[in-house]
């Protein structure tokens, strides 16, 4: 094979890339495109999207490593299934390498692609990379999917051998010379793909993810004990990295492996987790529609709209959940424990549909990954796999006592509340008038009053769903 193409799509990097290494094996002369996906960009409803603004300034990143290597990056738009075949004419390449998507979209646009492609007497061939085991690979002795996360976890960790988290290694120096590319070469501007730079609160490429894992790894003994309060800097922030692909997930096991101690192993359990939610789209993609368990369905639920948006726009009342909501929609990052606690009171305390709040989080989210997303939120609603059982519900009060016990996560994104001492700042409401005057906040109109009574709201959604429809 003389020449071949790699389609980058969700792995925006060079070293450890299963599908450039597959291709520099197989062809003389590798050529290196991402297309900006006409179908993908429609759907987003702010021009600002700080997923595109990552996805930009990585592929700047990527580009100039190629042309360090004496090649370009070649980007267009377009629908991939004419834009692939017609630049594999264009360069002559009798093969596209490109590595797994199992998204229900990417699956359809693969196979569209692929069928034209092979209507040319050319072919498309994908890899496992983004995760270290996937679709069918880590089922119970059954031969049956695992739909609690213990046991997959378990079976996992028994199949895992040295091999399965070696890198992907390219040989760089067959990656095709600039000179024998198109003109349109380097990154398209990010005007005329119809966008507009955003602030992000990471370095994005391949740079920024190595420096963002060498920070986690250098504190990640406390990673155990300190990742469930938001107010500290103690979880790895890689997970935008790993959704982007600018970082390999075998390095994230490698390093995980080789340490011992409780925080690598709970950093462990995390990224099997993601391993386990991918597996569970990919053999039951119903999970992007309905709930996983059957008898949530026909499920009704009976929350407001002025509940959703008061959720939405972080005026519950309850400082933790508005904090959240607050610092997501201003950087496109929420906390994990935080991820729970919203969700649980948009479902449990609100009563509103998980998919709304599912919805939310794909918009706004950096590091939104259809997979962890949805298993998230129907952990979380108590309609998924390995879920929450539904009379097990958090206490967003007890939550911020408990994991921001300073306040100071309320106080960054709740400023109206930071003359409070950090037991008034949890909850404002016992706030007499004297402290109110004094802390500079009138409950009712510099904050709101709380829109539910929780302890009542539990109740109505262990009613709700016990009744299993």
């Amino acid at each position: 094979m003389s020449r071949a193409l790699c389609w980058i799509r969700r792995d925006l990097r060079l070293d450890d890339h299963t599908a450039l290494a597959e291709a520099t094996r197989h062809a003389k002369s590798v050529a290196v495109v991402f297309v900006y996906d006409t179908q993908i960009l429609a759907r987003l409803v702010d021009r600002d999207d700080r997923r595109v603004t990552f996805i930009h300034r990585s592929l700047d990143d990527l580009d100039g490593r190629l042309k360090a290597q004496g090649s370009r990056l070649l980007t267009r738009m377009g629908e991939p299934a004419e834009v692939i075949p017609r630049l594999s004419r264009e360069l002559s390449v009798d093969t596209v390498f490109a590595n797994h998507d199992d998204d229900p979209y990417a699956l359809q646009r693969d196979q569209s692609v692929g069928q034209t492609l092979s209507r040319d007497g050319r072919e498309l061939k994908t890899f496992k990379d983004c995760v270290v085991f996937e679709r069918d690979e880590v089922m119970n002795p059954s031969g049956n999917p695992y739909s609690v996360f213990t046991p997959y976890s378990k079976a996992w960790k028994a199949r895992l051998t040295p091999a399965d988290v070696a890198p992907r290694t390219p040989d760089l120096t067959r990656l095709c010379p600039e000179s024998d590319l198109p003109a349109a070469r380097g990154n398209l501007p990010l005007s005329e793909i119809g966008f507009v730079s955003n602030d992000l609160w990471l370095e994005p490429g391949a740079n920024g993810a190595q420096d963002r894992l060498s920070s986690f790894l250098a504190k990640i003994d406390r990673y155990k004990t300190d990742r469930d309060f938001p107010a500290l800097e103690s979880t790895s922030g890689l997970s935008v990295h790993l959704r982007h692909g600018t970082v390999s997930v075998r390095q994230c096991f490698r390093e995980a492996l080789a340490r011992e101690g409780n925080g690598a192993s709970k950093w462990l359990d995390e990224l099997i987790w993601r391993e386990f939610y991918h597996m569970i789209l990919a053999k039951f993609p119903h999970v992007v529609e309905e709930p996983f368990r059957g008898e949530y369905k026909s499920l009704e639920w009976p929350g407001t709209q002025a509940a959703y948006e008061a959720w939405e726009e972080g005026r519950t009342g309850f400082p933790l959940v508005d904090a959240a909501m607050r610092c997501l929609k201003a950087t496109g990052w929420m906390h994990n424990r935080l991820r729970m606690v919203t969700a649980m009171f948009l479902t449990k305390d609100l009563l509103v549909d998980y998919r709304r709040g599912e919805s939310l989080f794909a918009r706004w989210l950096l590091d939104f990954e259809l997979a962890s997303n949805n298993g998230g939120w129907q952990w979380s609603a108590s309609t998924g796999v390995d879920a929450q059982p539904y009379f097990r519900i958090f206490n967003p009060i007890l939550q911020s006592r408990k994991f921001d016990p300073e306040a100071a996560f309320i106080k960054q994104w709740c400023p109206e509340l930071a003359g409070f001492e950090p037991e008034l700042a949890h909850w404002p409401h016992d706030a007499g008038p004297i402290e109110q005057l004094a802390a500079g906040c009138r409950l009712g109109e510099d904050y709101p009053h709380p829109i539910v009574d929780h302890s009542i709201q539990r109740q109505l959604a262990i009613n709700l769903l016990s009744r299993k429809s």
